[in-house]
């Protein structure tokens, strides 16, 4: 495109800058979001969370297939993976939502730009076209630029991800057949979305983490019972476990391992391995040094409370912002808000009701505090606990799951302070809880809230009952 001027300029057009973009257009503002990649929805879209649940629904649903039909009632036979179809599948849901947002920018007016984006100044985005991108070179002067050009994987000091034996969660997404024996180095929420993607195919999956519990972040108890449920699967777990050496070897990769507190060293054998410790923001390249843009050791950009940084003009949001959770609802929240403030307008994330949703069988999502982060801060609570074993829909479904959901409440006020939940369903169950904690809700004008029956958010009414220790059905 020839060279143009604009209100704001976003950098990413991953869910942040995406939606960041749009959302400066409806306010008036003239904006352009530049993106490398040469499709539109980030990491999230393209080689994350969306085609990850995709994996996780066909995995699932092949499992059900295999393991449980019977006990309801459903007979199969010639029962067979094909696993080229099931990829086939993750591509295509990937192609219609990026080219969702393609129309979406056209509907709004958002310019698109294909090419690599570099800030030469606060008002300058200099555009290099990227290999087979159908952009060009160009520079665009702007008011104001947002950088919203997410995460990248962390990799492990000394270990070559090849993205075949040794991979990534974007190799994992792609693999060619169902390893025999998939090692995850890295017990958080993607490594075991995918051990359960590839457990459910058939791969015999261990986990291999650090610390001495699973899950880092979640409260304690959801945590112990999502590694009971995973074992129960078949996932084995080797905590308080270091690993000091991942080399390619014949027939897979072999992985030397130590405990973490010191010890004999071991071998373990895999046919894969996936790095799953964690992601690094993506501000390598982008000219931030040079226009004089602060970054911390780690590469993360501070912000003031309008998410400007040190530079007037250049903002951030998203994966490069410190001491905030890696989220791509979050980043949407984030852009919205940015838009909001350089079109003059007022608004505000609150991160204290930001949802977090582990999408393994069961599912587990969280908001708010946690009862380790109240035991912590001296906070008196009241805890109420419902099971979905005794819940109707839970039953009727077979998806008990033995989860459960968890209300803590302020002990003085009844104000809710955390939610959490595991168990079916519980990534959309968290909706309700969310705004709850939002508005400012207590146990009681939850359990006081009628849900209609039978459905699996009836848990959430008893458990706020529990609170004051009143269920109905339990």
């Amino acid at each position: 495109m020839s060279d143009d001027t604009f209100d704001v300029v976003f950098i990413g057009g991953g869910p942040g800058g995406y939606i960041g973009a749009i959302k400066a257009a409806q306010l008036g503002l003239k904006a352009a979001c530049v993106e490398m990649r040469g499709t539109l929805g980030g990491t999230c879209l393209n080689v994350g969370c969306i085609p990850s649940k995709a994996l996780l629904q066909s995995s699932h649903l092949y499992h059900e297939a295999e393991a449980e039909f019977a006990a309801h009632g459903i007979k199969t036979t010639g029962l067979a993976l094909d696993l080229k179809a099931m990829m086939a599948r993750k591509d295509n849901v990937v192609t219609d939502l990026t080219t969702g947002i393609e129309g979406l920018f056209k509907k709004n007016k958002v310019t698109y730009i294909v090419g690599r984006g570099t800030v030469t100044d606060a008002g300058t985005v200099q555009v290099a076209p990227m290999d087979g991108s159908k952009g060009g070179e160009c520079t665009l002067k702007t008011e104001n630029i947002v950088i919203a050009t997410g995460s990248d994987v962390m990799g492990l000091p000394g270990v070559e991800i090849d993205e075949k034996t040794i991979v990534s969660s974007t190799g994992a997404l792609t693999l060619k057949k169902v390893p025999k024996h998939l090692v995850v180095i890295g017990g958080g929420y993607i490594g075991l979305e995918m051990g359960s993607v590839w457990g459910r195919l058939g791969a015999k999956v261990t986990v291999v983490e650090f610390l001495d519990r699973i899950t880092p972040g979640m409260d304690g108890e959801l945590s112990r019972h999502l590694q009971r449920a995973l074992t129960s699967q078949g996932m084995e777990f080797r905590l308080g476990t270091k690993v000091m050496a991942v080399k390619t070897a014949k027939g897979g990769v072999e992985l030397t391992l130590e405990p973490a507190s010191g010890g004999d060293a071991e071998t373990l054998k895999a046919n894969v391995v996936l790095v799953s410790i964690g992601r690094k923001p993506y501000t390598d390249g982008l000219g931030l040094a040079q226009a004089g843009v602060t970054m911390d050791d780690r590469g993360f950009i501070p912000v003031d409370e309008d998410y400007q940084t040190n530079v007037g003009g250049i903002f951030a949001i998203g994966d490069v912002l410190p001491d905030r959770p890696m989220l791509a609802h979050k980043a949407e929240e984030e852009g919205v808000v940015v838009a909001e403030k350089i079109a003059g307008h007022v608004g505000a994330v609150n991160y204290g009701a930001i949802p977090g949703v582990c999408y393994t069988w069961p599912e587990v999502a969280t908001v708010g505090q946690s009862e380790d982060d109240l035991k912590a801060a001296g906070t008196a609570y009241n805890k109420g606990r419902f099971a979905f074993a005794a819940n109707s829909r839970a039953r009727s479904s077979g998806d008990t799951t033995g989860g459960f959901v968890k209300l803590l409440a302020d002990k003085e006020t009844d104000r809710l302070l955390g939610a959490h939940i595991i168990g079916p369903d519980a990534g959309t169950m968290i909706a309700e809880l969310v705004l709850a904690l939002e508005m400012g809700a207590s146990s009681e004008d939850i359990a006081l809230t009628c849900h209609a029956h039978p459905t699996l958010n009836e848990a959430v009414k008893e458990a706020a009952l529990a609170v004051t220790g009143k269920t109905l059905n339990s």
